[in-house]
């Protein structure tokens, strides 16, 4: 007879696909969250789904050298919550957050500690993680977050099949709970807003939980644009390398306005948390684009392309008309631009 749940959660997925649903993007710093409110709402969910009882949410993320930031520490304090944290390097790569995700759900499967997981995460590497979980007699569902369509946002295909089932989270939950930052909020001084941790800084929105949809749609995936071959260069890494000559293949004219847009949706939410010193390190590092910003505007054209794995054609124009775009509108005022 089974009775108990557990939930994993990958902070990064969660955040990065509640960003891009509120805020248009998926760079983290672009939204604000309230985490207690949103724990709380993951565990009533799970229950609700399959009538057991949490356990806990393990919560993973990554910290500077493994040490947790302050906004971390509270979330750590949060009830029925287990923080636990990979490394972010000097280059603001992650490292180890997978790993530990992945151990975590064989060793808690092998000691039986749960009898269904629930793991909020889209990440293809792990796959094989479910999988062994599995063997050891867990069921495993996948937790989504909706894009704007209600769809499951940023599941792998191998992760989508590997699973027992995909259940969507409520997007109204996250449409409550996770707000577009405000122009010189708490990123601004590293001091985490009340509100975040169920504090009054403002009221907290009702939560309600309804039993799940259970396999919902596939991602919708769009269609290539035409392709025509061209002679042009080709970027040869993510900071800064001499590009060399090669025949490859592009998409037609409207490739740069769909770059374009996505260049200044990133800048324009990067903004909205930029220390007047970050701004500065910005424009003195040119041009080599800061980690967290390059990341993000892969994964938010990936995401807009449809495709899982961008060429390096690709990837050198995305980096080249980021500063374009940046010439072009020089620094907007994120209070009035706005980003639909």
């Amino acid at each position: 007879m089974r009775e108990r749940a557990a939930l994993y959660v990958d902070a990064g997925y969660l955040l990065s696909a509640s960003a891009t649903r509120v805020a248009g993007t998926s760079l983290r710093g672009a939204v604000t969250v309230d985490y207690a409110e949103l724990a709380s709402a993951l565990i009533t969910h799970a229950e609700a789904s399959e009538g057991l009882k949490v356990l806990r949410i393990n919560w993973y993320d990554a910290g500077r050298h493994g040490t947790p930031s302050l906004e971390q520490e509270q979330i750590a304090l949060l009830p029925r919550l287990k923080l636990r944290l990979g490394r972010t390097g000097y280059d603001g790569e992650q490292k180890g957050v997978d790993l530990r995700i992945g151990l975590d759900m064989l060793t808690h499967a092998r000691n039986g500690a749960a009898d269904v997981f629930f793991l909020v995460s889209g990440d293809d590497d792990l796959t094989e993680a479910v999988e062994e979980a599995q063997a050891h007699g867990v069921q495993v569902t996948v937790l989504a977050i909706p894009d704007a369509a209600g769809n499951p946002h940023g599941v792998s295909r191998h992760l989508r099949m590997a699973a027992d089932s995909v259940e969507v989270f409520s997007g109204e939950i996250i449409d409550a709970l996770v707000e577009r930052r405000a122009v010189a909020d708490t990123a601004a001084t590293g001091i985490p807003s009340p509100a975040m941790f169920g504090g009054t800084h403002r009221p907290a929105a009702p939560v309600t939980a309804a039993v799940p949809t259970v396999g919902g749609p596939s991602r919708r995936v769009s269609e290539p644009a035409p392709r025509t071959p061209v002679h042009e260069l080709v970027y040869s890494s993510a900071t800064g390398a001499a590009p060399t000559g090669q025949a490859i293949y592009v998409d037609d004219v409207h490739l740069t306005e769909q770059i374009d847009e996505v260049c200044r949706r990133v800048l324009l939410a990067w903004l909205r948390s930029a220390t007047p010193e970050a701004r500065t390190a910005l424009e003195a590092g040119r041009p080599q684009i800061p980690r967290d910003i390059d990341r993000t505007l892969l994964v938010d054209l990936s995401d807009a392309r449809g495709e899982y794995d961008l060429t390096d054609s690709l990837r050198y124009r995305l980096r080249e008309r980021f500063w374009v775009v940046r010439d072009e509108h020089g620094m907007p005022d994120p209070v009035t631009e706005v980003v639909p």
